[in-house]
């Protein structure tokens, strides 16, 4: 555990607390902490998730955005997904998972190479579907951040492990938060 992992730890929780409460500035947050991440994921040679990293710093800007102006200039309602694209999601993703694993495993010294695919190509999708204001990605983050804990703690991130417990309970109160929500605005 390093100084670095506790910042970028304190950033996450307050990243997806303030998201949780629809709160723009959650996308502040979540810059300075994947900005910590990539350090340290290099540092541990999970290349999936540096990469996913230098994503989220790029999604942290489309996502404020989004929320700000996402809808015609307006902010972005809440809103669902239809089984089918869900099932088409978890499939195209799937595939994913499968390719880049195989790549990472084939050409690289990547530790975990499919766990670390996993948790980086469905955080991706599922991070779309956060800047998108879609109720069903909490669900998405329950799967992806338990599997992270495993991840994290494999590896010797201790703290992050932690967190990622920490953010499945979130998960878990932001799926129950947003569906409220998004049945209550359904019913005017």
């Amino acid at each position: 555990m390093s100084w670095i992992e506790i910042i970028a730890v304190i950033f996450s929780v307050m990243y997806t607390v303030l998201a949780i409460k629809e709160n723009i500035w959650c996308w502040a947050a979540a810059v300075i902490s994947v900005s910590l991440y990539m350090y340290l994921c290099i540092d541990a040679k999970l290349y999936a998730e540096t990469g996913l990293q230098v994503f989220y710093f790029c999604m942290n800007i489309f996502g404020f955005w989004q929320w700000k102006y996402g809808k015609n200039n307006h902010e972005l309602p809440l809103s669902e997904l239809s089984f089918n694209k869900h099932l088409i999601a978890i499939g195209l993703a799937s595939i994913l998972v499968f390719i880049l694993g195989y790549s990472l495993e084939k050409n690289t010294d990547a530790s975990l190479p499919y766990l670390d695919s996993f948790t980086t190509i469905f955080s991706i999708m599922a991070t779309f579907m956060v800047a998108r204001k879609i109720v069903s990605n909490w669900a998405y983050w329950i799967i992806i951040d338990a599997v992270s804990i495993y991840l994290y703690y494999t590896k010797g991130f201790k703290l992050t492990a932690g967190l990622f417990l920490v953010y499945t309970l979130l998960a878990a109160w932001g799926l129950f938060k947003w569906n409220k929500e998004y049945s209550y605005a359904k019913s005017l």
